[in-house]
């Protein structure tokens, strides 16, 4: 045998090593090696799809970029909560998200707004419904608006309908602000949003909103009347608020939307006499009261809204997905169940710990338990779905005392309100719709400090120090000689991300054979292949 064609026989020969230690370390995936409750690649993927909330839509994209480098490819449109849950029950998804639960009957179409396909609701975020606005006094934006809840229900029941009413300017201890028509910005598609906003208005202040709605109860469509501008989204809402256009609207949105967008929120006033703002840490606060319907694990938020805690957020609230459980629904297999279980999980535990970043708030443990409790539907559906070690033992959620898992560790740290936020106080000079608590420090935080002395009544936003504070007309609160611009930017969001849930180990392995073959097949084959031209060329060269 020629040392050419031996040569070559032994290239080939580690051609074929390679590729038995390829297979060997593909084939070295046990069927079931959990870590951190992640099921093992033994259970394969498969892509999943689904529709639903604008509300949560935010997270729910953050957590699919998560888990795509886990191999698991999740789908998600945000088209309002009546369309999703129409696509489930039509079953055109895998899965939905809304923030209320099926109607019975859809109230704009007439059809019915229910599911004949098995389901069960699983909380997956909590949230805070805010009141987003464009507000100039001259040139400067207001960032520190407050508003009672009363006021809020007038503005969108068209009661009021000028920022310069007297009620806002009693709201804001005085300040007065421009004689601009209010324009509210509502919802022109089937939204959770809305229903939440409505539930809450038909619960407080029912004397305000039925008559406007004609009758009691909640709506996911909004009744636009007058001047109000319907949007279809809670981004086209946003994005009407912010633009060029926009001075003098209001619209409600989920507060992932302004802070995202770095636009101020309206701060609320809650049962304690206190405006507070829909934080991480307010909305935790909040939901401390809420309650659970046993049977279908809904919420319950008459308690929520009267929350007397200082800190609370009457709009505090959370949502849903809507999971298959059915053995023998058309659109599920064993791998789409796997991907919608691991997904869950990330989402109830590691997940949960970009909440606050993106402006929601993570669920409490009562919470994740009823999810856990949700995705085992997933197992009894199909035995051959993975789920060991999924617990609140493994779940690393920021809301969790590893020592008391009663406590709420977000509510536990939660800061109290600044004495400006007080009904009657200030305001405080801190803008909203950063994250961070208001403080009592003159021109800290935000960018108060632009709304002038105010009407009578009130000392209005006092300027940072060493500003200028700007001339205002008394009348219309227009600023008619303007000072330096007070204030600035509060630091980075009083919250830290855990890590997400970690890789898997058979992961590692496999990927960890194949740095070596191909570390071996870059630096060892060229080689091999140089050194076979070279003699063959010296064998042509001597015949």
């Amino acid at each position: 045998m020629s040392r050419a064609r031996s040569t070559t026989l032994a290239i080939l020969a580690g051609l074929g090593l390679l590729s038995v230690l390829a297979g060997t370390a593909a084939a070295s995936v046990p069927e079931e090696t959990p870590r951190d409750g992640v099921a093992s690649r033994a259970a394969a993927y498969a892509t999943i799809e689904g529709k639903g909330s604008t509300w949560s839509k935010l997270i729910v994209d953050k957590w699919i970029g998560d888990v795509d480098s886990k191999g698991m490819k999740v789908v998600y449109s945000g088209v309002g909560s009546s369309a999703g849950r129409k696509a489930f029950a039509d079953g055109t998804v895998d899965y939905a998200i809304s923030e209320i639960p099926y109607q019975g009957v859809d109230e704009k179409s007439g059809q019915a707004d229910k599911s004949d396909r098995d389901y069960a609701y699983l909380p997956i975020v909590a949230g805070g419904t805010s009141f987003t606005y464009q507000l100039k006094i001259g040139t400067q934006q207001v960032r520190n608006l407050r508003l009672s809840g009363e006021t809020v229900a007038k503005i969108f029941t068209n009661q009021i309908t000028s920022w310069d009413d007297a009620q806002i300017t009693r709201d804001n201890n005085g300040r007065k602000f421009p004689k601009i028509p209010i324009t509210p910005v509502v919802r022109s598609d089937g939204s959770g949003t809305t229903a939440q906003f409505t539930r809450w208005m038909d619960a407080e202040y029912p004397s305000i909103w039925r008559p406007y709605f004609g009758k009691s109860g909640l709506t996911s469509y909004f009744p636009k009347k007058g001047r109000q501008i319907a949007q279809a989204g809670s981004d086209q809402v946003m994005n009407t608020i912010k633009g060029f256009a926009g001075n003098g609207t209001i619209g409600y949105v989920e507060y992932a939307y302004p802070k995202n967008a770095g636009y101020p929120v309206v701060k609320v006033s809650n049962k304690a006499g206190y405006y507070v703002e829909p934080t991480t840490f307010n909305v935790a606060v909040a939901l401390t009261r809420a309650k659970i319907d046993p049977a279908t694990l809904t919420q319950v938020l008459d308690a929520v809204y009267r929350n007397p805690d200082p800190r609370a957020y009457p709009l505090s609230s959370y949502s849903y997905m809507i999971i298959p459980t059915s053995a023998d629904d058309p659109r599920m297999t064993t791998a789409k169940r796997q991907t919608l279980a691991d997904f869950l999980y990330h989402s109830l535990c590691a997940g949960q710990g970009d909440a606050g970043d993106y402006g929601y708030s993570p669920l409490t443990l009562n919470l994740v338990s009823a999810g856990f409790t949700q995705v085992k539907k997933l197992k009894a559906a199909d035995p051959a779905v993975v789920l060991t070690n999924r617990d609140v033992k493994s779940c690393n959620n920021p809301t969790f005392d590893g020592k008391n898992l009663n406590h709420n560790v977000l509510a536990d740290k939660a800061p109290q309100p600044a004495a400006c936020d007080k009904d009657g106080q200030g305001p405080c000079t801190t803008g909203t719709g950063t994250g961070a608590p208001s403080t009592d420090e003159p021109g800290a935080g935000g960018t108060g400090g632009t709304g002038g002395t105010g009407g009578a009544g009130g000392s209005g936003d006092a300027p940072a120090s060493g500003d200028a504070p700007p001339v205002v007309d008394p009348e219309t609160g227009e600023v008619v000689a303007a000072g330096s611009t007070g204030g600035s930017t509060a630091g980075g969001e009083v919250y830290a991300n855990p890590l997400l849930v970690s890789d898997r180990p058979a992961d590692s392995r496999t990927f960890g054979w194949l740095a070596v073959i191909e570390l071996i097949s870059l630096v060892v084959l060229p080689g091999l292949f140089v050194s076979v031209l070279r003699r063959r060329r010296a064998a042509g060269a001597g015949r």
